[in-house]
Order: structure tokens, then sequence, then C-alpha cells
């Protein structure tokens, strides 16, 4: 049978039509989700903004009861450097490596861009995400102090971990 390890993951430019299951994606996998106007601002700016599914295949049939989003990711290329701005994996689907893969792409996408380092913020109590960081090679290279809400009732606010990772280009 086809598992999600088994799946060939297809990333996919975000359009506007993707917004309603983006946003539904969004909403149940963020304490604090951006806001549509927040996702529409990027493709406006340009930035890289991909959804993530899995490929269509005969055997996509074989796993029954998947979500068709799988995921998403925005990226701001900045000169030679990625920003990675959101990356989020339906949370159905979590601790099955996709992210890890998601990553493995977004570290793609950074070589063959000749940009030389992915940068990120995490809360550092999304402990998951920061481990999932640190066994992929990024480090803790600064702190962006209240950059998070974290409270509304209180209007507290949570630091964000830089993190970041130096990406080998290969020779011309």
């Amino acid at each position: 049978m086809t598992t999600t390890q088994d799946a060939q993951l297809t990333f996919m430019p975000m359009q506007p039509s993707d917004m309603r299951a983006v946003m539904a994606l969004e909403a149940i996998s963020h304490s604090h989700p951006w806001t549509q106007g927040n996702f529409l601002d990027s493709l406006t700016a340009g930035h890289w903004a991909y959804c993530i599914r899995p490929e269509m295949t005969a055997n996509a049939a074989l796993v029954p009861n998947l979500p068709e989003l799988w995921g998403y990711c925005i990226l701001y290329p900045a000169v030679d450097e990625l920003h990675l701005l959101n990356i989020t994996i339906d949370p159905t689907l979590r601790r099955n490596g996709i992210g890890s893969r998601v990553m493995q792409a977004i570290e793609g996408i950074a070589m063959r861009q000749k940009m030389s380092r992915i940068i990120l913020e995490v809360r550092p109590s999304n402990i998951p995400a920061v481990k999932l960081y640190e066994r992929m090679g990024y480090a803790i290279i600064g702190v962006r102090r209240a950059y998070y809400p974290a409270d509304e009732v209180t209007g507290k606010r949570e630091d964000a971990g830089v993190m970041a990772k130096s990406i080998t280009l290969e020779a011309p």
C-alpha cells in the first residue's frame, strides 16, 4: 500500500484560487495564523509561494482520507539569501517526514538559484519545528525580541529564534 512517505510531492505555484484551502490549513495549524491579506500580499510582492500536494498517480487512490493540500511554503528571495517566511504541513500528516522533504526541496531551490544561505524565524515554543531545523543543520544565529504575538488579551509577545543554514553551491 502506498504511504505518505512513498508519495511524490509536487510544488505548484500558489494562486489566489488556492486561498480557501490555504486559509483552512493555516487556521488549524497556527495559534496566530496569517491572514488572507498576508498571503495575497506575498503573492503580489512576488514571493515564491508553493502549494504542496501529492503527485496524482494511480496509487494516490490507494491512500484513503488524505487531504488534497499537504502543505505550503512562502519564500522571500533576497539577493544571495532565501528567507523562509512560512512553512506549514497539514497536522494530520506531521511526523511522516514530509517537513524534512519540503525543507530539502527548499534547499534545492536555494542551490539552483545560487542562494548561499536560508534564514528563518521560529517560535522557541514550537519544539517540533526547532528540532526539525536543528536535525537539518540549521543553527540559531540570533533572536528577534517580541516578534510573535502570544496572547491577544494581554498583548504579550514571544521572541523568535533566528536560524540559518549555509547552502553549498555547486561549482559553475
